[in-house]
């Protein structure tokens, strides 16, 4: 895009404290998380989600924080209903600056005892969710000037799909597809858009609280288990840096690996490891969010063992330090084994000048032992 000065409008990613957010799914879990962290940091938010009495709750508790909040009850998977969520950035503060598509449902159940209908749906709010909110984002920022950061919300589950979580597993892969076509395509014709996609593993939400469950399956998560501010963390790093794809949690990024290289040695490994369907056949729940707004307002379940940090994470947000301390450990590594050979060397020399009384190297002393 040309501006009026005949400059070409680059992106300038602007401090979280001067930023408007956008966020999807913001009355639990990841969502809310990382609304809570973003109104800490100062950042003017835009929230959207089905549940309107939960909406009102997070936005009086972040506004008597000294939080500046907007609200708009809309669901995703309907493309004018998200067109009204930016339409409510812009009055309520002249736009926004970063979006992130974070609202997601999901099913536990094997594929072949799923109904077509529940998985269209699913798809209408994983998939379809994310396609009308980045192209919407991606309208926006073309026409402000300095754009703006698109953070669309995957999982590790695209990368590698887990038995009874097949439907999900399959929307998150096109939202990864989708991203990074998207990025692409953003690319080619030098639009001021960052399009970033966020991968977590395991975390700790009411996810298998809002899922509709058609089998019985084992309720604890695989571990290990990350908390939700962790991928709110992830998130608002995204919202201030260009960044292509962060995973969040170590485990998910060696399966996707194992996956990339090994699938004929990763599929059996996860159809052996995976929770098996009870006896009885399928199981209806009831209490999901799939066709309706969910009722809890939670960020967290607290599970047992959650892990709040992960080194997998950092490496991917602290690029730089973690080179240097990689390359400070090579350094001393390889300072220890020259060390040692030489400490060798001279045991084994017979022309060396042996070492004075008391003071023979390290590996000798050891050796007479």
């Amino acid at each position: 895009m040309e501006l009026g000065n005949g400059m070409r409008n680059r992106l300038r990613i602007k401090p979280l404290d001067r930023q408007v957010m956008v966020i999807t799914g913001a009355t639990s879990g990841i969502g809310l998380s990382t609304a809570r962290a973003a109104a800490a940091r100062g950042v003017r938010l835009v929230l959207a989600a089905r549940n309107e009495e939960a909406l009102a709750s997070v936005r009086e508790d972040l506004t008597a924080k000294g939080a500046q909040v907007a609200v708009v009850v809309a669901d995703v998977g309907d493309e004018a209903q998200v067109r009204s969520i930016a339409q409510a950035a812009v009055d309520a503060f002249g736009g926004f600056d970063t979006w992130v598509n974070n609202a997601g449902v999901s099913i536990v159940g094997a594929l072949a005892d799923t109904p077509t209908a529940d998985q269209r749906r699913l798809f209408e709010t994983n998939y379809w969710g994310v396609v009308y909110g980045s192209l919407v984002a991606v309208e926006h920022f073309r026409a402000r000037e300095g754009g703006g950061v698109l953070i669309n919300i995957g999982s590790t589950l695209g990368d590698l799909a887990l038995p009874l979580q097949g439907a999900s597993a399959a929307s998150k892969a096109a939202v990864a597809s989708f991203t990074k076509a998207l990025r692409m395509e953003l690319m080619a014709e030098n639009a001021p858009v960052s399009v970033t996609l966020v991968k977590p593993s395991t975390v700790d939400t009411p996810y298998k609280d809002h899922a509709r469950k058609l089998a019985e399956a084992s309720e604890k998560k695989s571990p290990p288990v990350y908390a939700a501010p962790l991928i709110a963390e992830a998130i608002l790093y995204a919202a201030r840096h260009k960044v292509r794809e962060l995973t969040v949690g170590t485990t998910g990024g060696l399966l996707g690996a194992l996956n990339a290289v090994a699938p004929s040695a990763a599929e059996p490994l996860m159809a052996w490891a995976a929770p098996k369907p009870g006896e009885g056949g399928p199981k209806s729940s009831s209490g999901d969010n799939l066709h309706h707004a969910g009722k809890d307002l939670r960020e967290r379940a607290f599970h047992e063992g959650v892990r709040s940090s992960s080194l997998y994470s950092t490496a991917q947000m602290r690029p730089k330090t973690t080179m240097a301390l990689a390359l400070v450990a090579g350094l001393a590594a390889g300072a220890a084994i020259f060390g040692l050979s030489q400490a060798e060397g001279r045991e084994t020399n017979p022309e060396a000048s042996p070492a004075p009384k008391g003071r023979q190297p390290w590996v000798s002393r050891l050796r007479k032992r």
